[in-house]
């Protein structure tokens, strides 16, 4: 059979298209031509629609060729897919986070300088008071007089100082209850801190706390007498019968922790606990773990009680009441010797300025002796001390008064401390 070839040129959309011979090879359906009538009157058409499909690809790719040149492919590249890499743009610069800015530094206001602070956990502070029998200090004693143990273990002396006349940080803790007995105890109690309060100085500091069942602040810290003289006057009329002691000196203790230096309390009470939360274990936990403060101790009523032994004597109430106040005197000596303080059991009212005149000299005039333990482990046990005199060759130090007489020191100091724990 043998083909025509049918060329064919129009335009499409403003194309001039032409239709070479290759593409457009069609058989002619029958050699008579004068039979190929239908067929040319429908070949525009059917010539038209093909070029048109020949022509809108062509046009894509020509448009697709003219303008991949103008775009800029991006900095990173990615995986290759059926049409070629997949492009993955790299970040900006500018969308990246900016950094923190830096914290601003403080400056100090002009003409303070700066501060850095080192603190030795690890250094071990005892105020030592060295006395005769009478409770007269005794000076003029010097760091090789002194040998101090730890745990049965001697331990070298670091620091030494002796205190003289030095100023103190003091709370007055006094016992101010209705009970039976108000006549005979509350009036010593008032009587005793009025004679402390005399004994102050200039630059001492003193607050004035109460209690019966619960504590009052009477006077806070201050360095007015005037001040300490109004709050002890705010003790007229009794409330409460009950006597918390264990409570207000753990509420004490709690307060004066917080305060920095030496603190001294003076307690003057009863000694008797009636209603307490807090029992006897855990206030002497307390004061065991309460550093650098020392309890004066001063029991009131000590001359009704001998007026109660002479009439009542040997009778089954008066020994089942004197009981509980031998317990109480048992109790304010604990207080006063587990922190290097005293106590006092006055018979008589001369007494009490006697007392005040000790207890001001004892807390001014002391010796203090640092050292740094050898058991370094900061695990929070209580560390037993115990503390000697010697003489410089190491022999037993002799002491002698103004007469040359012999006399025995008395030291009195803490019995122990509460290493530190890890965390605090």
């Amino acid at each position: 059979m043998q083909g025509n070839w049918v060329y064919t040129s129009m335009e499409v959309s403003g194309w001039n298209v032409s239709i070479l011979p290759e593409m457009r090879k069609f058989p002619m359906l029958s050699k008579n031509p004068m039979k190929q009538p239908k067929f040319r009157n429908f070949s525009p058409v059917f010539a038209l629609a093909f070029a048109l499909t020949l022509a809108f690809p062509a046009f894509g790719q020509d448009q697709n060729q003219q303008q991949s040149p103008t775009q800029s492919q991006p900095e990173a590249g990615g995986p290759t897919g059926d049409v070629g890499p997949i492009i993955v743009p790299k970040k900006k610069p500018e969308d990246e986070q900016p950094p923190p800015p830096p914290p601003p530094k403080v400056k100090n206001p002009e003409g303070m300088p700066d501060f850095s602070l080192h603190v030795d956990v690890a250094n071990v502070q005892v105020p030592i008071m060295v006395t005769t029998k009478d409770g007269q200090f005794i000076p003029g004693l010097h760091k090789e007089n002194f040998k101090i143990e730890e745990d049965g273990i001697p331990q070298t002396i670091t620091n030494f100082t002796q205190q003289s006349d030095a100023p103190i940080t003091a709370v007055l803790l006094v016992e101010f209850a209705n009970n039976n007995y108000y006549g005979a105890f509350a009036y010593d109690a008032i009587r005793a801190s009025y004679y402390f309060a005399d004994s102050l100085k200039k630059n001492d500091w003193v607050a004035v706390i109460s209690y019966d069942m619960k504590s009052y602040i009477l006077a806070d810290f201050t360095q007015d007498k005037k001040e300490v003289f109004g709050a002890i006057n705010q003790l007229r009329i009794p409330g409460f019968s009950e006597t918390n002691e264990f409570d207000a000196l753990y509420d004490t203790l709690d307060r004066v922790d917080r305060i920095p230096g030496r603190k001294y309390i003076i307690l003057v009470s009863t000694g008797r606990d009636t209603f307490s939360k807090i029992n006897y274990d855990k206030i002497l936990k307390k004061i065991k773990d309460t550093p650098n403060v020392s309890i004066f101790t001063v029991s009131t009523g000590e001359a009704y009680r001998t007026y109660l032994e002479a009439r009542m004597g040997g009778q089954m109430g008066y020994e089942m009441r004197n009981l509980d106040f031998l317990q109480a005197d048992n109790e304010m000596n604990t207080f006063a010797k587990m922190t290097g303080g005293r106590w006092y059991h006055p018979r008589f009212e001369g007494e009490f300025p006697e007392i005040f005149r000790d207890i001001s000299q004892d807390i001014r005039n002391q010796y203090v002796v640092t050292y740094k333990p050898t058991n370094s482990k900061q695990d929070g046990t209580f560390r037993k001390l115990k503390i000697d005199l010697q003489a410089p060759d190491g022999g037993p130090l002799t002491v002698k008064d103004q007469k040359g007489k012999s006399l025995k020191p008395v030291i009195i100091a803490r019995d122990g401390y509460t290493a530190k724990h890890e965390v605090e």
